[in-house]
């Protein structure tokens, strides 16, 4: 049953308004509706300051050295010293949330290379263009469970791709056992950053994450506001949607430097306009931080160098949102600068300079492939100061 979308309030400079409830007054950001007739009450919160101990989060797990979202990738993050562990969510035919990148998996899984499968392979409409492969929706999860796990991106994580049809793909509900074995083994807190993964396209497809995700957070003790548990979307209405169905933990809005939520398209809602100090002093009655794409907050000159800092961090902070930006990876397309300026310049050091720069500007946390090199950048920042 396909599960509708309430409208959305046009992005027109009006008061932000949801569920009857106004934010301050003079606040301009479009408003995603929950697909539920309830609403949350909003959160009141202040200004925000840097962290004296910026969060490392493991992007995917440590996926710079183990193929992302398995449990051996999220497993060698902590051992790294990561702070927080990242899956991505989606859901299967019996609807179960997995931890894939996409519910499209051709390059995360060796889906290919089964010929039992090969009738599976069909092009469907995700935010609006068609894919062709095959799709997490289409296979229980005794199914998926048959498939093994590759490295989306080989050719920039060289060290993962060796690690190819090792692991299985793992049920969200497995990651969330293991986030308590391993925060008792390493004797620290370990938290956990869950995506949901195009919300629209699984709702029109019948699915609801939202409910599924509050339920499994219910069941594992993380619906509290001061849980180690942060839920991230690029759709506001998924966001909106947890809090109607009774999430309490803390949530974080990604954006990029183009375009905007999907579930906004018919306002042409941008994340430029999202991101403005009005928008998101508004939004944070909503939600507890955003994670931009690391451009947003410090820009690469035409030559590829880091240019000056936005306002974004300071903007952020004053309207009392966290900010952890995404994603920090040691291979030389995704890092700034040219590598040629040093003799003993590698995508290794440059990584960690990288991330140093951003410490700087007073993010919160960072989102990194190689977890223990933003540990190393956060040593080195810290002793700094």
């Amino acid at each position: 049953m396909r599960i509708p979308r309430r409208l959305v309030v046009p992005f027109t400079g009006a008061v932000l308004a949801v569920g009857g409830l106004s934010a301050c007054e003079g606040q301009a950001a479009p408003e995603a509706t929950t697909r539920s007739d309830s609403a949350s009450s909003p959160i009141d919160r202040g200004s925000r300051t840097a962290p004296v101990r910026p969060l490392v989060i493991a992007h995917r797990g440590a996926s710079g050295y183990r193929p992302e979202h398995t449990l051996a990738a999220y497993e060698l993050a902590v051992e790294m010293g990561a702070d927080y562990i990242e899956p991505d969510l989606v859901m299967t035919k019996d609807s179960v949330l997995v931890v894939r990148h996409e519910p499209e998996i051709t390059a995360t899984t060796d889906v290919a290379e089964h010929p039992e499968f090969a009738d599976r392979r069909t092009t469907k409409k995700v935010h609006g263009k068609p894919v062709t492969g095959w799709f997490v929706d289409d296979f229980t999860l005794e199914e998926l469970k048959t498939l093994r796990a590759t490295e989306r991106l080989g050719q920039e994580r060289p060290t993962s791709a060796r690690f190819d049809g090792h692991f299985t793909i793992p049920a969200f509900e497995e990651v969330l056992v293991q986030r308590e074995v391993l925060a008792r083994e390493s004797g620290r807190q370990i938290g956990i950053i869950p995506e949901i993964k195009h919300s629209t396209y699984l709702h029109d497809n019948g699915f609801d994450p939202e409910a599924e995700l509050t339920r499994l957070v219910d069941k594992y003790s993380l619906n509290s506001d001061d849980a180690p548990i942060w839920v991230q979307s690029f759709e506001l209405t998924a966001l909106k949607d947890l809090r109607a169905q009774g999430y309490r933990g803390k949530s974080t809005f990604l954006t990029s430097r183009r375009g905007g939520p999907y579930d906004l398209r018919r306002q042409g809602t941008t994340y430029a306009e999202l991101t403005t100090f009005e928008s998101m002093r508004g939004l944070a009655r909503w939600i507890d931080g955003i994670s931009p794409d690391k451009k947003q907050i410090i820009p690469w000159e035409a030559d590829g160098t880091l240019g000056e800092a936005t306002a974004l961090v300071a903007n952020a902070h004053a309207a009392g949102l966290e900010v952890t930006p995404w994603g920090f990876r040691a291979s030389d397309s995704s890092l700034p600068g040219d590598p040629r300026t040093a003799a003993d310049s590698t995508e290794r050091s440059r990584m960690v300079d990288e991330v140093e720069s951003y410490l700087r500007a007073g993010v919160d946390g960072v989102f990194c492939d190689q977890p223990d090199l933003c540990v190393q950048a956060r040593s080195q920042f810290v002793t700094a100061r």
